[in-house]
């Protein structure tokens, strides 16, 4: 499913005009993103919690010339299911 999709399914599921769903997922989004960039997570009770982790720095390896490259140190956001929605994908 792309933001298309979504977008045509929240309009669907909650009788919105897909201009106001589009709204309202962009919303969801930017507020999700804000909280991260503020250094906050984001927990949704039986979804899951969006999370900032960091990531540390590395040494990698360039497979095309073998030569070695360094990845700094960085924050990366992540996303932890919760069980609710595990259970809804297995079961």
């Amino acid at each position: 499913m792309n933001k298309n999709e979504l977008i045509a399914a929240v309009a669907d599921s909650a009788g919105l005009t897909k201009a106001q769903a589009s709204d309202a997922v962009d919303a969801v989004l930017d507020s999700i993103t804000n909280s991260l960039k503020g250094g906050d997570d984001v927990r949704l009770l039986g979804f899951g919690n969006f999370v900032v982790a960091d990531r540390k720095a590395t040494t990698a390896r360039n497979p095309q010339t073998g030569a070695t490259v360094d990845v700094p140190a960085a924050k990366v956001p992540r996303f932890k299911p919760g069980k609710a929605l595990k259970d809804a994908v297995n079961g």
